[in-house]
């Protein structure tokens, strides 16, 4: 046999498709999330199927995940230190000048991730045609060796001005800081997104280094334990655009994993589509967080390039996904209005929905269902 795992770490459970490449033969299985640490109920979960098929067995796992998703809603990620242009020192606050909605006053953009002291300015210019018009010495090298190892950052962004058409600049810094500072972790835009619009590219480069330490940990430490589990296993990260990269690749650039959980599940639904010979169809994937919805036409799922994820401008290939906050944890609440809500606050995995007997005391669409009778408890997640 040669089992081929897919694991989707959701924010409520974490689920698995097993399937035999010899025989085709096909199963499921779902066991809570552990947000404290996802990859405990990946290893769980792989445990309790390993007593119907031997682990060695396994040729590939695939891993959908939402580590950087949680890391962006959560504020929890490294120390970012950002290089950029003499000049450009506050492009990231400033922006596009654009309000995040046209009729709200009060409603502003989320609080930079990298403090105005942690924003350090490089003497150098490039131009449009990657002419050098400012050349970038090693004094200037050295001073941001120094400034950067001052800011006390973990993980550091590079965009220069036309870096994405000339890169000389923002690789001789890399490498420079590289060789000074061996333990941070360096994002540079001429790799994270080489392309035109530098705010965008900015935002990116940010973000990415923003969650490097964090899924930089997250992924070694999943990486080793499944080694033990699977020796002969690869291990694949899906990705945005609904391809799958390797671990190491994912640790370099895990901005591409923020939305890699409800791309697989649409890359999964124009598979079923294709079998059932269906070529338009809408997707619903609706979890104990969110409910996400993609329309397929001619099997294939749009891409969108640009996307915000937690109010910061992203700009990466994705497949083309609409979440909510609309699950089976989302929890019921009453708005000063009087009028009643649902989501999109979640229950989520701990405590979870009230009916799972484990402290949750919110009411939740899950709560409801069973009390309209809609849920048996005895067949729900097999009783447990």
């Amino acid at each position: 046999m040669a089992w081929i795992i897919g694991v989707d770490v959701g924010g409520t459970f974490t689920d698995f498709h097993v399937y035999d490449d010899e025989s085709g033969e096909l199963r499921i299985h779902k066991t809570p999330s552990t947000p404290d640490n996802p990859a405990r109920a990946v290893l769980n979960g792989i445990n309790e199927l390993s007593d119907d098929m031997k682990l060695a067995d396994v040729s590939r796992l695939s891993h959908g995940t939402t580590v950087a998703t949680n890391a962006l809603i959560q504020r929890r990620g490294g120390k970012v230190a950002l290089l950029v242009t003499e000049g450009f020192r506050d492009l990231l606050e400033i922006g596009r000048q654009i309000r995040p909605h046209m009729f709200s006053f009060q409603q502003d953009h989320p609080t930079p991730l990298v403090p105005r002291e942690r924003r350090l300015e490089v003497a150098e210019r490039i131009l449009f045609d990657g002419s050098v018009h400012r050349p970038l010495t090693q004094a200037a090298i050295d001073g941001a060796v120094v400034a950067v190892r001052e800011s006390g950052a973990d993980c550091l962004a590079i965009c220069l001005i036309f870096g994405f058409i000339n890169p000389d600049h923002e690789r001789r810094l890399r490498d420079a800081l590289t060789s000074a500072l061996p333990d941070l972790q360096i994002s540079i835009s001429s790799e994270v997104q080489p392309e035109f619009r530098e705010y965008e590219r900015l935002s990116t480069t940010v973000l990415n280094a923003f969650l490097q330490p964090i899924m930089g940990s997250y992924l070694t430490e999943f990486e080793d334990q499944l080694t033990k589990l699977m020796p002969n296993a690869d291990l694949g990260i899906n990705q945005s655009a609904g391809g799958l990269m390797t671990p190491s690749r994912a640790r370099q650039l895990p901005i591409r994993t923020a939305l890699s959980g409800p791309a697989a599940g649409v890359v999964g639904a124009v598979d079923a589509a294709r079998s059932a010979d269906l070529t338009n169809v809408i997707t619903l994937d609706m979890g104990g967080t969110s409910a996400d919805v993609c329309l397929i036409r001619d099997l294939e799922a749009d891409v969108a390039y640009d996307r915000w994820i937690e109010g910061y401008p992203v700009r990466l290939a994705s497949v083309d996904v609409n979440a909510v906050g609309a699950g089976g944890g989302s929890i019921a609440w009453f708005e000063r209005d009087g009028l009643m809500k649902v989501g999109p606050q979640s229950a989520g995995a701990v405590p979870g929905p009230a009916c799972y007997g484990q402290g949750g005391t919110e009411p939740t669409v899950s709560d409801a269902n069973l009390v309209l009778g809609r849920i048996n408890p005895e067949n729900f997640l097999g009783g447990e």
